[in-house]
């Protein structure tokens, strides 16, 4: 099969042909139909922020596509099955996966950062990871689900806890922020306030749900964001970007009792208010990463009711040899795509 591998920082993928893989107990092999390209595979190829377990090693951690062959012991799935697949490959035993957070799995992989990935035209998964993709979801939109729309998901409502009319303001509006700006809305928030650098991102997030749009390359986010919430603040902050300043500017803008979550990814260290002033204001500043497999599939059926739309996720669609031009795209935020997906078999 042909696979596109990462061999080091800085140098394109190679489109290389590789040995197929078979499933093992409990396995199934995938024709990928679909794959996403993420900030993350950006942080390996390009920063070498995110190091991979080992070298060449195939990238690609939202995937989509048909069950070709199921291993021994899968009852659930059989050939010709569409699956959408959650990427994080977690133990089932340790302490956080028995208390239901398996995204901070003590163990934890990610497919495509230390397991061999998506970006290849075949690809293992465990059967417990798999989740059934009706027909009414295409499988471009189940890739993206399976990490652009999940993340900022798990980040709203499971650690997040948004409650029907409280007040959210999204930070970065990019591949994972615009879907933040959906979900808030889709969860009920009273007031969705989008903030970005980029006059056109911010038009996407008014027209996929947000009620306000601030700038803050041309205003102070913190003082924007005050005076919309009434002088308040707002009751819960999501970070999508990562950089030290938006999340000191996501503590600033809430209200005494509120939460910021942060789920971007970066090399800052977080720095924030003074302990007399967070704690006075009994603040809540909360990590967030990954998803679990429950949450996924709750995305899928969203998905396939229609509450959830998502037919303006994907940007662009490139067939595998075209993964090196998407990912050059994704890192120049060439036309700042939300997501860029590959078909590695078209």
């Amino acid at each position: 099969m042909w696979a596109a591998r990462f061999h080091q920082v800085g140098r394109p993928l190679a489109i290389e042909e590789i040995t197929t893989p078979s499933p093992g107990p409990g396995e199934v092999l995938i024709q990928v139909m679909a794959c996403g390209v993420c900030g993350s595979d950006i942080h390996i190829a390009f920063e070498g922020v995110t190091p991979t377990a080992f070298t060449p090693i195939t990238l690609g951690h939202e995937p989509a596509g048909v069950v070709a062959e199921a291993g021994a012991g899968v009852k659930d799935f059989a050939p010709g099955d569409r699956v959408a697949v959650c990427p994080l490959l977690t133990c089932g035993n340790c302490l956080n996966c028995k208390s239901g957070n398996q995204q901070v799995c003590l163990q934890r992989r990610c497919i495509g950062i230390q397991a061999e990935g998506a970006l290849a035209q075949f690809m293992l998964a465990p059967a417990a990871n798999l989740v059934p993709l009706p027909d009414e979801v295409s499988f471009e939109e189940g890739a993206v689900i399976t990490d652009a729309v999940a993340t900022p998901f798990h980040a709203i409502f499971a650690t997040g806890g948004l409650k029907p009319g409280e007040s959210v303001a999204v930070f970065g509006c990019g591949g994972l922020g615009i879907h933040g700006v959906q979900l808030a809305r889709l969860g009920g928030a009273a007031q969705v306030i989008a903030v970005d650098v980029r006059d056109h991102v911010l038009e996407r997030a008014l027209a996929v749900g947000a009620d306000e749009v601030i700038n803050a390359s041309a205003t102070d986010p913190v003082t924007a964001v005050k005076d919309l919430s009434k002088g308040l603040g707002v009751d819960l902050a999501v970070e999508l970007v990562g950089a030290a300043a938006t999340i000191a500017q996501s503590v600033e803008v809430l209200r005494p009792g509120g939460r910021t979550v942060v789920a971007g990814l970066g090399p800052e260290p977080i720095q924030t208010l003074p302990p007399t002033l967070f704690v006075r204001s009994e603040f809540k500043l909360l990590g967030s990463y990954g998803f679990t497999v429950s949450e996924t599939a709750r995305l899928v059926e969203l998905t396939a009711s229609g509450r959830l739309d998502l037919s303006g996720s994907v940007s662009r669609v490139l067939p595998l040899k075209g993964v090196n031009e998407g990912l050059e795209q994704l890192h120049e935020k060439i036309g700042d795509p939300i997501r860029i997906v590959i078909q590695p078999n078209s």
